[in-house]
């Protein structure tokens, strides 16, 4: 079953973007597919751009590495620097490009994860440093989010393998 994102909201007055979503899964399914970087990258990149997650250090002061292969054959490479975690409820994360602080991307990223009556709720809320850089990283970011995080359905239908371990 597709769950469509729920919303994507820009608000320059903070300078944030938050996508919403929704999806039939119990909180600590949607969790484990973030903590998990085999699944991880089997969403976070667009079709045509698919991630490979290097590193997934999840902790605090821990970094997340990964790279996007463009159609061409090209990679272009993020990271994340985990300033929070808290284990099943959220994390929050300095956002990189070529691994590297880039002024023109977000600022930093939160990911928050509730419980819901249908399932669970995921929001993402993408801090920028500028309007410029909101202005310059929306429309690809979003056309991005957009056609990702669809994929994270097919991932959500399988279980676990925390729930399998358990």
């Amino acid at each position: 079953m597709i769950m469509p994102l729920t919303s994507v909201t820009k608000d320059p007055a903070t300078l944030t973007l938050t996508v919403v979503g929704d999806y039939p899964v119990s909180q600590r399914r949607l969790w484990d597919a973030f903590a998990d970087p085999r699944q991880l990258e089997r969403f976070w990149g667009a079709p045509a751009f698919p991630a490979t997650f290097t590193r997934h250090d999840f902790k605090v002061g821990g970094r997340a590495e990964y790279f996007l292969t463009l159609p061409e054959g090209q990679k272009w490479n993020g990271s994340w620097k985990f300033t929070v975690v808290n284990p099943i409820s959220s994390f929050e994360a300095h956002d990189g490009q070529d691994n590297a602080e880039d002024e023109n991307m977000p600022a930093s990223m939160k990911f928050a994860f509730e419980t819901t009556p249908a399932g669970s709720r995921l929001t993402i809320v993408t801090h920028f440093s500028s309007i410029a850089a909101m202005e310059e990283t929306i429309p690809g970011m979003e056309q991005g989010l957009r056609a990702a995080m669809p994929q994270l359905d097919a991932v959500l239908a399988e279980p676990s393998m925390a729930a399998a371990l358990a």
